[in-house]
């Protein structure tokens, strides 16, 4: 099979890359750079020049590919909403060229955009939060779905390796500007993650099934308390531990408050049973524990 991925380069992408070829798939990396497009090619696939804010390089990478699998994001969580209304565009010109095929595009997600019932894991089934800044991803897959796309998503935890921990990265950071390691209250809200190789292998069963409608859950730990992350932290880091109020919250934890402050489990319960996927990564205090530091 013949893969477009968007985000070949990042973190994620990197191992979905590798994940695909050691598959025996072929692997198409959009990319914007000469230096990008070098590292694609020494992980043996191939580089296709384009980016996210250029609809014609993306439909013409998927137009040359089997199927796509969409991780490009723009992480810039100051804007944040912007950032999620810009990928409902991006994902309108990948599915323009699948429309009316069986080529599938794996569409990415977060599984905070899970309603869920309160205190219990969010679900694959789950309707999901339409206020919430990432329903434009969702929303632009169901109109894909519905104009004759095939199409599903993976709804990512905190996808961890000792090098970057999804939200806990710039968690960390914020820990380090604050001198300390704070979290809310009692500290039992939950934030669900999953190894990195393990999301990975998960895109790749994600697309080798190509289930249309699907909605998939890289979730290995159902959800780590913000206790348990700030005191690992603060051992990691050298720094003390403590409670603030939520009156306190948006102030100290500026944009990530808008996760901090929420109880967000999530089970991967039904997504093990339809893949056969098998989460064998360690747990993200571990990775934690093994945290690469750069001593700014």
């Amino acid at each position: 099979m013949r893969v477009f991925v968007t985000g070949a380069t990042g973190n994620i992408g990197t191992a979905v890359v590798a994940e695909l070829i050691g598959a025996g798939h072929q692997v198409l990396g959009l990319c914007r750079s000469t230096e990008k497009e070098a590292a694609l090619r020494a992980a043996g696939a191939q580089a296709h020049r384009g980016s996210i804010d250029d609809p014609a390089s993306l439909m013409a990478g998927a137009a040359d590919a089997d199927g796509v699998i969409h991780l490009a994001f723009n992480h810039d969580f100051s804007r944040f909403a912007a950032s999620c209304e810009e990928d409902r565009g991006v994902i309108a010109a990948l599915a323009s060229a699948l429309q009316g095929s069986d080529r599938p595009l794996i569409v990415t997600s977060g599984t905070a955009i899970v309603a869920g019932v309160a205190g219990q894991p969010a679900r694959e089934t789950d309707a999901i939060v339409s206020t919430h800044p990432r329903a434009a991803s969702e929303q632009a897959a169901a109109a894909a779905a519905a104009n004759g796309t095939n199409v599903s998503v993976v709804r990512l935890a905190q996808v961890h390796d000792p090098v970057s921990q999804g939200l806990v990265t710039p968690l960390t950071a914020l820990y380090r500007q604050r001198g300390r390691c704070d979290y809310i209250g009692d500290g039992t809200q939950r934030w669900p993650a999953v190894p990195l190789a393990d999301a990975a292998r998960l895109y790749r069963l994600a697309i080798e099934r190509a289930q249309p409608g699907a909605n998939y859950h890289a979730v290995a730990e159902e959800g780590i308390t913000l206790r348990e992350i700030a005191h690992v932290l603060g051992e990691r880091l050298g720094l003390p531990v403590g409670s603030i109020t939520a009156a306190q919250a948006q102030e100290h934890f500026g944009w990530l408050a808008r996760f901090a402050c929420h109880d967000l489990p999530a089970s991967s319960e039904q997504t093990r049973h339809q893949l056969g996927w098998v989460p064998t990564g360690p747990r993200l205090v571990d990775d934690l524990r093994r945290l690469v530091l750069d001593h700014g």
